[in-house]
């Protein structure tokens, strides 16, 4: 008669290590999920309240400052740059007092020199410190994307970041996951536009006359966007 084989005590200690594993991978999974679909990095309406409340309506719709005054690198860097306090400033700059303490005009532009709203902004030119603006678009660490690239090749803002020029409180207009990139690369045309309305959110034209204007384009500047991996995982 054969007899029955039984694993030795100390193994049970492995049973509750097995259990310790599989909760912890998956709460680990569990958070990598929501990491990944959070809406910091890919739900569209991500809309966090900045240091200072500034109105792009009233920047770029109202009074229709162009994109690059304050992200001057858009068409020159990979990376679109947040203005620096110096480019707030020559609009905003604070009140200003004499060696006496006497207020004295200031040296540049005093637009709502008082405002409450500006105090950060008037804080960090005292201190030198950088605003903390909070960053809305943002795509993963492992994710390569050129401004430039395609700014100068025609593609808007409003393509990838909505009607800003409309927006008192900006958020997140598109999901910017990897298969609405895809999209744009393999049907570019309905993007593309003259170079010189790049920055120009209200510029449209019927979708009719967009397909053929973007295909024109498109021909001329042989513009052939690559759907390959290592196009933006390098």
């Amino acid at each position: 008669m054969s007899q029955r084989f039984l694993f030795p005590r100390w193994t049970n200690k492995f049973l509750a290590l097995l259990g310790f594993l599989i909760l912890a991978g998956g709460a680990y999974a569990s958070v990598l999920f929501l990491g990944a679909t959070s809406p910091d990095t890919l739900n569209t309406g991500y809309r966090p309240l900045q240091p200072i409340p500034f109105s792009h309506a009233l920047h770029a719709g109202e009074l229709k400052m162009d994109c690059k005054y304050c992200h001057g690198s858009v068409d020159k860097a990979a990376h679109s740059e947040i203005p620096a306090t110096q480019t707030c400033i020559n609009c905003h700059s604070p009140k200003t007092v004499n060696e006496k303490g006497e207020p004295a005009p200031p040296s540049l532009s005093a637009i709502h020199t008082g405002s409450p709203k500006l105090k950060n902004l008037h804080e960090s030119w005292r201190t030198g410190e950088s605003v903390d603006w909070v960053r809305i678009h943002r795509l993963p660490d492992y994710v390569y994307f050129n401004h430039a690239a395609h700014v100068n090749r025609g593609v808007s803002c409003v393509s990838c970041h909505g009607r800003v020029d409309q927006m008192e409180i900006v958020h997140q207009d598109k999901n910017q996951s990897m298969a609405w990139c895809l999209d744009c690369h393999r049907n570019p045309e309905p993007h593309l536009r003259p170079v010189d309305q790049v920055t120009n959110l209200a510029w449209s034209l019927p979708a009719a006359e967009q397909l053929e204007l973007g295909k024109k384009l498109r021909a001329e500047n042989n513009i052939n966007p690559q759907v390959n991996c290592a196009v933006c995982h390098r």
